[in-house]
């Protein structure tokens, strides 16, 4: 991302006096370096490199390393690949050049491959932790590309060109008008810059028309110098705009200050310089409140974490004096470089880092701010973030919609691309079965219930199918009914959904022309109180008679084959009675339920459920005390009789009409 280097590289320069003629070019390729112009720097190193002896291998390896720099530091990281691989293959190399190659590597998109060298890097420096961040970056990466988040991005082909495009502002409430950062050849400043190889950048305009494509950009007018300006923002009534201008010579440092000016009409007023910092520091990268009253932007003046950081002035009304600035703190800043901050209406705050784990160079992160005046920091992901650089987000206000800039094709240049986050959308497709044979039941009643008032029904098809568009933020009760079966139900939810999605569900109904076994119903031996363990399969008996109102049932209790038939019965009956009266308690008519007690003359007939937990047994066989005991063993037996101590229920009616209260 070359253009990005131009605003950055003005607040790292160091100044150099100029060279001599006479000096030797490896000089003059430092001296280049030195002053941060690595594009004129790679020549010169190339070309001193081709000339030195091959048997003077510390002098090659170290001008293997230089141009390897040199094309980090104009973010050319294939070409970095190339030449950081090539030093870390010399006995003589640094440390650096390994940790700088698995970044060129990571940058590049080769997650995998700079894992296998950040651990190599490990083993030459193992208390930097710094590698055990980026390895897990690299993992998170990974992780991320496999599950992007729902953006859809878009290049914006007719604002990019064939030089760098950045940092986009839209300039108008209806988001018509766009402002951004471009060295394209209609630029007023026409200076080379030595650290990119590509002109001075001004900020370009560009209008939607009636088609909704972009007019062919033109220099902002009243704004641009023949200085580096660029990141513009604008204030919530786009009636001012805030950018940054970096005033620089041949080598030497003259520093990036925030201008602003004033729109009448058409026009803008004479830039004014903000004054926010005294002159012999350096501002850059402004980004406004929308109530006026909180400026961020980026330096690199003491007091800060390290590399370029995050600061923030603030002021009482339009017109006041900025505070003095303050560092938001270690939840943004670190020791690598925050850059590029935007602030949305509600107060969060937008930036690109590379100093918090990321994708690749510079990553776009959220955070909200907090009451005790700590942040929330998150990283944006994939597709919004990729291996390259992205950075100078821009938002429609509230809409999950706008403009960022990003190197990811490659190309090393800064171009400008639209995301947007799209729609959420839900259905759902069911299924409507038997529960006991898993038939497709046709022609049952589906009732859509929802959290937000409104109902709607729909009849399964041939295979018992049915289908619903759903809401985001919506809880959903989903009622089958069907003449001969129970009604059955499920829930589903879209609140906290964050993605688009399909939902899948089936809904089993119970046939009433048999008696329904009650499952996990315990008892304590020749007890009838109830045991914790039965409660969950009972609630759900309440929920089923609530959710069938119109039902009486009558509760059936049963023993296995020992003891007395009339001690059998009685157990029976008091077990059964026990469960109404669980029921009665817990809000069921007692009209409605009746309690019988069978003892042990209704033996269970074996059916496929009760094969699949007992595989000695065969379908159909009636579980009488003659085969019980005539099985093989006493476990067998005892199997045997424990399936025959059930409770089950039958429905009686399905007229039932509560008595009006």
């Amino acid at each position: 991302m070359k253009r990005f280097l131009i605003l950055i590289i003005l607040l790292a320069v160091v100044a150099s006096p100029e060279s001599s003629a006479q000096k030797r070019k490896a000089d003059r390729a430092y001296a280049s370096f030195d002053a941060g112009e690595y594009f004129d720097a790679i020549d010169l190193f190339k070309d001193t490199y081709s000339k030195t002896k091959k048997s003077d291998k510390v002098s090659r390896t170290e001008l293997v390393f230089m141009i390897a720099e040199c094309y980090r530091l104009v973010n050319d990281p294939k070409n970095a690949e190339t030449w950081y691989k090539l030093a870390v293959k010399s006995a003589a190399t640094k440390p650096e050049a390994q940790y700088w190659y698995a970044e060129s590597l990571k940058k590049n998109g080769k997650y995998q491959q700079a894992i296998d060298e950040l651990k190599k890097y490990k083993q030459i420096a193992p208390s930097d932790a710094k590698a055990d961040q980026e390895i897990r970056a690299c993992e998170l990466s990974l992780e991320w590309q496999r599950n992007p988040e729902v953006y859809r991005v878009t290049e914006l082909k007719d604002l990019n060109s064939k030089e760098s495009d950045f940092s986009p502002a839209y300039g108008r409430d209806d988001f018509g008008v766009v402002y951004f950062t471009s060295s394209r050849e209609d630029a007023a400043g026409n200076k080379t810059h030595g650290a990119t190889g590509q002109g001075y950048t001004d900020i370009f305009e560009s209008r939607l028309d009636k088609k909704s494509k972009w007019s062919t950009p033109v220099p902002a007018e009243g704004i641009n110098s023949e200085f580096e300006d660029g990141t513009p923002f604008f204030t919530s009534d786009y009636k001012e705009i805030y950018f940054t201008r970096c005033e620089a010579g041949k080598r030497e440092k003259k520093g990036c200050i925030i201008m602003y000016s004033k729109r009448s009409g058409e026009n803008w007023s004479e830039p004014k310089n903000l004054e926010i910092l005294p002159d012999s520091l350096v501002a850059a990268h402004p980004a406004l409140s929308s109530d006026g009253q909180t400026l961020y932007f980026v330096s690199d003046m003491a007091g800060g974490s390290g590399g370029k950081d995050i600061w923030m002035v603030t002021r009482t009304g339009s017109g006041g004096a900025w505070s003095k600035p303050k560092n938001p703190g270690p939840d943004i800043n670190t020791p690598g470089n925050e850059l590029f901050p935007y602030v949305r209406n509600d107060g969060t705050l937008y930036f690109s880092s590379d100093g918090l784990i990321g994708m690749g160079g510079l990553d776009i992160f959220k955070a909200a701010p907090q009451p005790d005046g700590s942040w929330i920091v998150q990283n944006m992901k994939s597709p919004i973030n990729s291996s390259a650089d992205d950075f100078g987000i821009t938002f429609e206000n509230e809409n999950e919609r706008g403009i960022f800039s990003s190197t990811r094709k490659g190309k090393s240049n800064d171009e400008l691309y639209e995301f947007e986050f799209p729609p959420l959308r839900f259905s759902i497709t069911g299924l409507v079965k038997d529960e006991k044979t898993g038939a497709p039941i046709t022609a049952s009643t589906v009732s859509l219930i929802a959290s937000d008032g409104s109902n709607l029904q729909a009849e399964t098809g041939a295979g018992g199918d049915f289908k619903f568009t759903l809401k985001p933020d919506v809880d959903y009760i989903f009622l089958a009914s069907k003449t001969g079966y129970l009604n059955g139900k499920e829930r589903e939810t879209t609140k906290g959904q964050e993605k688009s999605r399909e939902f899948m569900v089936t809904i089993l109904l119970t046939a009433i022309d048999k008696p329904i076994e009650l499952p996990n119903i315990f008892y304590d031996f020749g007890k009838w109180d109830l045991r914790p363990e039965s409660m969950v399969s009972l609630d759900k008996l309440v929920e089923t008679l609530n959710d069938n109102p119109n039902v009486t049932i009558e509760l059936m209790s049963h023993t296995d084959s020992r003891d007395t038939e009339e001690y059998n019965y009685d157990l029976s009956q008091k077990r059964a009675q026990s469960v109404v009266q669980y029921l009665i308690e817990k809000g069921i008519e007692p009209e409605r339920l009746s309690a019988k007690g069978y003892g042990e003359s209704s033996p269970k007939v074996v059916d496929a459920s009760v094969v699949f937990q007992a595989s000695f047994l065969k379908t159909g066989t009636v579980l009488s005390e003659q085969y019980i005991n005539s099985l093989a063993s006493e476990e067998q037996k005892e199997i045997a009789h424990q399936i025959n101590r059930r409770t089950e229920f039958r429905v009686l009616r399905t007229d039932y009409e509560a008595p009006k209260k």
